[in-house]
């Protein structure tokens, strides 16, 4: 056969291929979770952070702790204090004489979250009364906010023994500047009260220990800790952890054996917010100046003495309120460190986070292999449900066993793989349904494909009545030559006879109906002078394409050769499907096409190559057509009368041909 009669396979791009291979499609769909995952970890780190601690700390506000703490006891400068006392300095004797009081209640340790830094009269006293209680630690200050000032006012002391700011495994915070207590206070302990405020303003983290100049310092709380050690000595130790649930490094204080306290690579503390705000009990200092407080709430207490009046300038946001004051995050610092239920990020935390995101990419492989619509509600239900999973996950890790596991990692994994797949999966059927409209188009007309591909099925005839002109086309004496070649030739030949009719008669405005065998069925739309006119001319233009290009190559020797019949007549008829819902046939009905189909036959009886009905011939007057006589059709009972155009030079050589063959 010639190159005319081969055709060419349509392009096959990206998604044609995982369309034929799922798993690959599935196996893209993970890469690109994966992908838009690190995307948003890479430029929007700081926002993922603060939603991560946002929401992760629903861990601990949905379930709180209200009972009452009854080891720690907070003796607050509020609003009242000082109303009654006077604005915030208050002289130093006034201090003294609070210390004395709360010293005098049988407090075990006094931690003031105050910082004493310019000399005042009545230093003195306060330094004494400070030196003679069962116990006292006051603040100081390292400046560990960047862009922060590197003034240095007051004195740093009570750094820890045995530890230097480098090679122990932690990369400490390091501060410039501070404010110290003044240097009359230089023999009473001290611990840091600084903390590292995150992007949206929080506190959740303080460092347990910071570098100032070389040495390292305590916080408040190892501070406490140490001064109410047996020995006199301030030593800590630093270990790496050597567990995969564990922390990142330990903190061991000297004097307290089984008391390690998790920090992670910085040297800093998580804040634990387990218990409710109001678990903590408070004491207003001017109540305790005035004795008009019970004892008891103080004696044996670890007792934390800072300001809570907005004046003071001590405002913090937490997890259960926007004001909160920085006495209750030393409070919840110390309630944790007693509880050995300091929180940490486990050292194996990305392992953990690898194993979900494995768990998570089979589950949403899992829910993709399945059938039918059940594909899309799989994947639908896990795009909520992963993330929302990660999150339990998290909070279960942070009730249950102090752990800050954290979970917008593989939340947005979580969220992205079953969502790609879900793009995968709906592009896919949508290019399956394309494919499947493409393949229905070309059996029939696209618009026939677009009612048949998008009606649901039924039983019922599914019709409409149309006035229209019809084209019957139909090679004739092909059966003989079917007689004398390979099917693969009576193949090739009707392949090119349907591809070559269709784009012709597609040209000229029309659709074919429908191709059965050697024949053709071609309709216009409406019954005027314009789908007459369309319809003639494709006929004269199948005539010259098909006849000396294709049939007189393959006539078959010693046999009436082949040619071309065709039809035309126009009329009502009823287009549409019938049949039962699982077996449905469109099909083309009336008068108007048997009289079509009969016209078509006559043109073997007339050798003429082109027969038109009265109807159609009534619009082509100028046309030249000439009549060939009334007849009675078979099959109908009204006579027709037929016409042939006038022939042109090529349709009457096919014609003649045909005629001597005869």
């Amino acid at each position: 056969m010639s190159n005319r009669l081969s055709a060419s396979p349509p392009p096959v791009n990206l998604l044609h291929r995982l369309v034929e291979r799922p798993g690959y499609g599935r196996a893209f769909s993970l890469l690109v979770a994966g992908l838009l995952t690190c995307l948003v970890m890479i430029f929007a780190p700081t926002w993922l952070s603060q939603v991560e601690e946002q929401i992760g700390s629903l861990g601990w506000t949905l379930f709180p702790e209200n009972a009452r703490e009854e080891r720690i006891t907070l003796v607050v400068i509020d609003e009242k204090s000082l109303a009654e006392v006077g604005p915030w300095p208050w002289p130093r004797d006034v201090m003294a004489q609070l210390v004395n009081e709360i010293d005098r209640s049988g407090a075990l340790l006094q931690v003031h979250d105050v910082v004493y830094p310019e000399p005042r009269e009545g230093d003195v006293a306060l330094e004494h009364a400070l030196a003679n209680t069962a116990g006292a630690v006051v603040a100081q200050v390292p400046a560990l906010t960047h862009g922060s000032t590197e003034a240095r006012i007051g004195t740093m002391t009570h750094g820890v023994d045995g530890l230097t700011c480098s090679g122990f495994g932690l990369d400490l915070a390091v501060a410039e500047g501070y404010v110290a207590a003044a240097e009359v206070f230089r023999g009473i302990p001290k611990g840091h009260n600084a903390a590292l405020i995150d992007p949206d303003g929080g506190v959740r983290n303080s460092p347990a220990l910071v570098c100032v100049d070389g040495v390292v310092y305590p916080s408040l709380t190892l501070a406490a800790f140490m001064q109410l050690g047996p020995s006199s000595s301030w030593s800590a130790s630093v270990s790496q952890g050597d567990s995969f649930f564990g922390p990142e490094a330990l903190i061991s204080v000297e004097g307290y054996p089984g008391l390690q306290i998790p920090v992670d690579r910085t040297g800093a503390m998580r804040i634990d917010f387990h218990q409710s705000p109001e678990s903590f009990r408070a004491v207003s200092a001017s109540d305790v100046l005035a004795g008009r407080f019970g004892k008891e709430l103080l004696e044996g207490a670890w007792v934390i003495v800072g300001g809570t009046a907005f004046g003071m300038a001590d405002i913090v946001p937490t997890p259960y309120s926007g004001a909160a004051f920085g006495v209750e995050l030393q409070a919840r610092i110390l309630a944790s460190v007693l509880d050995l239920s300091v929180p940490f990020t486990p050292a194996g935390a990305e392992l953990l986070f690898a194993a979900m995101v494995i768990a998570f990419s089979a589950l949403a492989w899992t829910a993709s292999v399945a059938s039918g619509k059940a594909v899309e509600y799989r994947l639908s239900l896990l795009v909520p449900l992963l993330p929302a999973v990660s999150l339990g996950a998290h909070i279960y890790f942070l009730q249950s066993f102090d752990m800050w596991l954290g979970w917008t990692v593989p939340a947005l994994f979580g969220f992205f793989a079953p969502a790609s797949m879900l793009v995968f999966e709906l592009a896919k059927a949508r290019f399956e349904r394309g494919v499947v409209y493409q393949n229905l188009a070309s059996y029939v007309s696209p618009a026939v494909a677009k009612t048949v591909a998008f009606s649901l099925p039924s039983s019922r005839i599914d019709a409409e009545r149309r006035d229209v002109t019809l084209l019957s086309a139909d090679i004739r004496n092909f059966t003989a030559f079917g007689e004398s070649r390979p099917p693969e030739e009576i193949a090739a030949v009707l392949h090119y006879f349907s591809i070559r009719a269709n784009e012709i008669i597609e040209s000229f405005g029309g659709r074919v109906a429908e191709f059965r065998g050697d024949s053709a069925l071609a309709i216009w739309e409406g019954t005027g002078e314009r789908s007459a006119r369309n319809a003639l001319d494709a006929a004269a233009a199948l005539q010259i394409a098909l006849c000396e290009r294709l049939l007189d190559d393959h006539n078959p020797e010693g046999l009436e050769p082949m040619a071309l019949g065709i039809g035309i007549d126009q009329g009502p008829v009823l287009i549409g499907s019938i049949g039962s819902s699982d077996r449905r046939s469109f099909t083309v009905l009336g008068d108007a096409v048997s009289a079509t189909l009969r016209i078509r036959e006559m043109t073997t009886e007339l050798a003429q190559p082109i027969l038109i009905g009265a109807a159609v011939a009534r619009h082509l007057v100028d046309r030249n057509l000439q009549s060939q006589g009334s007849f009675l059709l078979p099959g109908l009972r009204v006579p027709r009368v037929l016409f042939a155009p006038a022939q042109s030079a090529e349709v009457v050589s096919i014609d003649k041909r045909s005629t001597n063959a005869a």
